[in-house]
């Protein structure tokens, strides 16, 4: 199965304490042969987070390099940049920011579900008629 993967699912995997369900969902459907698709910003934003985590001891810096060693083997791919207008649109129709809207973006021009913690970002999912995983 493909879905869009955002950051929030993906460092709910990196730092030990959180514990979300659908991140569990997420990671299963990816171990049994699934293909998560994510907006170039997602690299960014996990790098950052992961940054912030080590600040904060919520991770070592040792435990996010081993994080980051593993990601590769994952079939996760990162979508070149997209057109701006669907993204601005959707970001000012559902008031997210221009990150979460890129998600949203590519899941909807895929058409397939969407993995993510953000409550916002999954009401406009919802709203917008793109599937969500655990839900």
């Amino acid at each position: 199965m493909r879905f869009v993967l955002d950051a929030s699912i993906t460092l709910c995997w990196c730092f030990r304490d959180e514990n979300q369900s659908v991140a569990d969902q997420a990671a299963q459907l990816l171990l049994e042969a699934g293909q998560a698709l994510c907006p170039a910003i997602w690299w960014f934003e996990v790098r950052n987070a992961m940054l912030a985590g080590i600040k904060r001891n919520r991770a070592s810096e040792a435990d996010v390099r081993a994080f980051l060693s593993d990601l590769p083997f994952l079939k996760i791919d990162v979508e070149g940049l997209p057109g701006d207008s669907e993204i601005f649109a959707l970001a000012s129709r559902h008031n997210l920011t221009f990150y979460d809207a890129a998600y949203l973006e590519l899941a909807r021009r895929e058409k397939i579900a969407l993995a993510t913690l953000d409550r916002a970002l999954a009401r406009a999912a919802a709203a917008e008629g793109v599937a969500l995983i655990g839900q």
